[in-house]
């Protein structure tokens, strides 16, 4: 599966209304299965060696405007690792505590531990979303915090942690039919948020928002935008990109002191 299309590369200025949410690769729903199976097999394995080896750690940002997918990723994606070598954080309004420090203090505060897959379900980049949006902070100001972002990135791929981040694009059409789904369905009346049609009046501002965050993109700290209309489509990509991502890290098992024909279990 080809994913360097969905890569932004550093320094690229990013028009979002030119880039297909409704993609599938040339596959058909009828391949997901299949495909994902292998993932999911691959992806534990790989895991499995990132958590022995405990000399890398693997950072997984998720942003996506309401409904689209960041859950489902977690649930489908990241739900092939073993829990005890994954950390997920997700970031909201700050506490009073956490608006008393600067903006990335409590994001440091969980970044993953050497052998661990962190998952940043929501992320530091709501700072320069939400924020810029709703007025909190200025044009200079967003531009100051993503400088920050990108000296931070840097200095957590330059101390052993690869980063991914993930921008999955859904179309409004889609939000639109996923929001209705919450008030059709009882069973996801808990997942409806009436301030998500408030973020859903403000389009073209989040889109405006996104394409400045997508400019943090860099060889250390890649942003890819994930077509998310499709959900199957969209977590094999972000399967893919992972295990990708693995394998360049090829962490290996330790070593180890013994010769393991010579034990003898009574």
């Amino acid at each position: 599966m080809k994913t360097d299309r969905y890569r932004v590369k550093p320094g690229k200025k990013v028009q979002l209304g030119a880039w297909n949410t409704d993609d599938d690769g040339g596959l058909t729903k009828e391949d997901a299965p299949a495909l994902g199976t292998r993932l999911s097999e691959e992806l534990a394995e790989w895991q499995e060696r990132l958590f022995a080896e405990g000399k890398q750690a693997l950072l997984i940002v998720l942003q996506a405007r309401d409904a689209g997918g960041k859950d489902g990723v977690v649930k489908k994606v990241i739900g092939d690792f073993n829990p005890n070598g994954v950390r997920i954080a997700n970031f909201k309004v700050p506490t009073e505590e956490e608006a008393a420090h600067d903006f990335l203090w409590r994001i440091h505060a969980q970044v993953p531990r050497k052998g661990m897959v962190g998952v940043f379900n929501r992320s530091h980049y709501e700072d320069v979303l939400v924020t810029r949006v709703y007025g909190m902070i200025d044009r200079k100001g967003a531009k100051a915090r993503l400088e920050h972002i990108r000296n931070f990135e840097a200095l957590l791929a330059g101390t052993g942690t690869r980063i991914l981040k993930f921008y999955l694009h859904v179309s409004p059409e889609e939000q639109k039919e996923r929001l209705q789904a919450r008030l059709d369905e009882p069973g996801k009346h808990w997942k409806f948020n009436p301030g998500d049609l408030k973020d859903r009046e403000h389009w073209g501002e989040f889109t405006a928002a996104y394409e400045e965050a997508l400019t943090t993109s860099t060889d250390d700290a890649p942003w890819y935008v994930i077509p998310a209309d499709r959900k199957w489509y969209r977590d094999l990509v972000i399967g893919q990109i992972i295990l990708d991502t693995l394998r360049d890290m090829n962490p290996q098992y330790p070593s180890i002191d013994f010769d393991p024909k010579e034990v003898r279990i009574r």
